[in-house]
């Protein structure tokens, strides 16, 4: 871990792990969760973690991630004020503590947890976040998800046609979108981190070009009207989705031109190549310094892949 972060940083770095470490350094019992209600039927809960999204139907509830485990019966009394019916399906975004450290604590007889066949691999199994040297333990039997699927899976749920659609390599191998389509309302995961710069976990297979391509598939889809969900921050829209992608595209850029140039990756950020960004951008865990870091890595390593390609 970069022993320079601040304090604030560092916890701010942990609160994307499930360990029990972790657990131990935070204070849980201050967090609220607060509703956003964004239609008749659809919401966003805020709270520590990535944001959650509920749909509420006739017969059930669905619900998009479950944060962190200590904040499970916080999490259930808030929906419980929206809806007296049991939470039928529990969709993960991807497999970071964060959005799925609460499936134990949701999971019943009567809930179904689905996500991307490669959140079930690296749930069930020991994971390293390089980025941060920090390794994360399997997850328990009942936090896993029950069903899977590849590329799509459409639920219908609430009078909602509610489509799931795997992201490649974008913030990891397993990221989905779930968007509500009678709605209009799109919840990104982590590939969107309203007002940020973006964590990509190139240990878990994501990439920067995978995390555009992700955002040019969101832009696709959304109009000026549609409601975003984003993985963190404040709920959002196509017009500040657009200017996340003219952020991460414009870094992207620079850093790639400049390792075209010989430059290494101290020289790349000894230059501070994206100081106008940094201020507005850099203030969450991802600084100015950590994007570059990253970017560097992503890039050199797909040039690194295409040279031994041309070499085959």
């Amino acid at each position: 871990m970069n022993l320079f972060l601040s304090v604030k940083s560092f916890l701010l770095v942990f609160c994307c792990l499930l360990t029990v470490g972790v657990f131990a350094q935070r204070d849980f019992s201050k967090v609220e969760i607060t509703p956003v209600q964004l239609t008749d039927n659809i919401y966003m809960l805020k709270g520590s973690g990535g944001n959650i999204g509920v749909c509420i139907g006739e017969k059930g509830v669905l619900m998009i991630d479950s944060q962190f485990a200590p904040l499970s019966d916080k999490i259930k009394a808030a929906i419980k004020k929206l809806s007296n019916q049991p939470i039928h399906y529990l969709v993960n975004t991807h497999w970071h503590g964060d959005h799925t450290g609460g499936n134990e604590n949701i999971n019943s007889d009567e809930v179904l947890l689905v996500a991307h066949d490669n959140v079930y691999e690296r749930m069930n199994k020991k994971n390293l976040m390089k980025a941060f040297t920090q390794p994360v333990p399997a997850a328990a039997v009942k936090a896993l998800p029950e069903i899977t699927f590849n590329d799509e899976l459409t639920l219908r749920f609430g009078g909602e046609t509610v489509m799931v659609f795997h992201v490649d390599n974008a913030h990891t191998d397993g990221d989905a979108m779930i968007y509500f389509a009678n709605s209009n309302v799109l919840h990104m995961g982590d590939t969107y981190f309203n007002g940020r710069y973006p964590y990509i976990d190139l240990s878990s297979g994501g990439s920067v070009d995978g995390l555009l391509n992700a955002v040019n598939t969101a832009i696709m889809l959304v109009d000026e009207n549609t409601k975003i969900i984003p993985g963190h921050g404040e709920l959002s829209n196509k017009k500040e989705l657009l200017k996340y992608r003219e952020v991460v595209l414009t870094v992207r850029d620079r850093v790639r031109n400049a390792i075209r140039d010989g430059k290494s990756l101290k020289e790349i950020q000894a230059a501070k190549l994206n100081a106008d960004y940094d201020d507005a951008w850099g203030g969450g865990f991802i600084n100015g310094e950590k994007i570059v870091d990253i970017m560097y890595t992503s890039i050199t390593t797909e040039m690194g892949m295409e040279k031994e390609g041309e070499e085959k």
